[in-house]
């Protein structure tokens, strides 16, 4: 079966770009201060708010894969431990990962039926681009859509954990060691850290797809 490892990072919009309406709706149950400043640092987890500024895909078959990132002005194509990393606008990221997609048969993610797939979705079609597959089939079918965090957990049936904690466990090397994780992503996009986005983006895939390894050998039924 030829499947593919997906993981995006994504940064949020600035809060006060939002017009007033919009700010009022989205902290009208904010308690305090500190309620607050949570909801403006969340933006980048919905698509509604937030953008996508890479997105890699990983072949566990071949051990290659392609990494699309909003670079810098000085950010250039460039390969790295059998990644290919690709600069393109958001626009430009997501028609070629609709296009690279339909190559395989088998979706692999942590988390990717709540987050990654929606975010997919919604963002191409905000973007006014068409979805090539459903990223979020049926859920209990790991067939189309292996979402390991589904799988680790039992469909929920046993408590959650983020994926470094499970590459942690696993004797995986986790994507974290290099000081970085998901809720630094936004302030580095900012900073100008583009390509180390996509070189911390590009750690998740491999390390989903060694996870997925124990799956598919000692897990999968």
């Amino acid at each position: 079966m030829s499947k593919v490892v997906v993981d995006i990072e994504t940064i949020g919009i600035e809060f006060e770009n939002l017009d007033d309406k919009s700010k009022d709706y989205l902290l009208k149950y904010a308690k305090d201060d500190e309620e607050r400043d949570k909801i403006k640092e969340s933006l980048a987890l919905s698509p509604l708010t937030g953008e996508i500024v890479a997105i890699g895909m990983f072949n566990p078959d071949t051990q290659k894969g392609i990494m699309y990132y909003q670079g810098g002005l000085n950010d250039r194509d460039f390969s790295e431990n059998d990644i290919l990393f690709k600069v393109k606008s958001e626009s430009e990221m997501l028609a070629s990962f609709w296009a690279d997609i339909k190559k395989y048969k088998q979706v692999v993610t942590f988390n990717g039926r709540t987050f990654d797939g929606p975010f997919l979705h919604l963002r191409s079609a905000i973007l006014k681009i068409k979805s090539s597959r459903n990223l979020v089939p049926y859920r209990y079918d790991y067939k189309l859509h292996c979402d390991l965090l589904d799988q680790m957990t039992y469909y929920g049936a046993s408590r959650r954990f983020n994926l470094d904690f499970y590459t942690k466990r696993f004797g995986i090397r986790s994507p974290k060691e290099e000081g970085i994780d998901g809720s630094m992503v936004s302030q580095m996009f900012k900073d100008g850290r583009q390509k180390e986005i996509a070189q911390y983006c590009a750690r998740d895939i491999k390390a989903t797809a060694k996870l997925y390894e124990y799956w598919e050998n000692y897990l999968r039924f």
